[in-house]
């Protein structure tokens, strides 16, 4: 096995990492905006997606703003990820540490 398929091993373990981030944050959203994030995680919504995780990323510098909040960051850097492969696996540790901080929270809680 040479490195570039080592490379590629490791591009494919990352994004199945994020699909399975993209997944559980999907499971946490109301049905509308989880059947948004399916299509934007889409092949054919490239298009949409980097200007849309741009903008949020943009949105979430601007977070002392009133509408804007520094949630539109790592959203928009997830939606990057899809198409960034070196974004990909810390983005996917990301989301699952945010959800387990979420998890916990709601135990404590009930």
């Amino acid at each position: 096995m040479g490195n570039d398929d080592r490379g590629d091993m490791q591009f494919s373990s990352a994004r199945q990492e994020l699909r399975v981030a993209f997944k559980r944050i999907e499971a946490e959203l109301p049905p509308r905006l989880a059947r948004a994030m399916r299509w934007l995680r889409h092949r054919d919504s490239r298009l949409i997606r980097i200007p849309a995780g741009l903008a949020l990323m943009l949105g979430g510098v601007f977070s002392f703003l009133p509408v804007l909040g520094a949630w539109m960051l790592p959203l928009g850097l997830m939606l990057l990820a899809a198409d960034v492969p070196p974004l990909q696996r810390p983005m996917a540790r990301f989301a699952h540490w945010c959800l387990g901080l979420l998890e916990r929270f709601r135990r404590r809680s009930s």
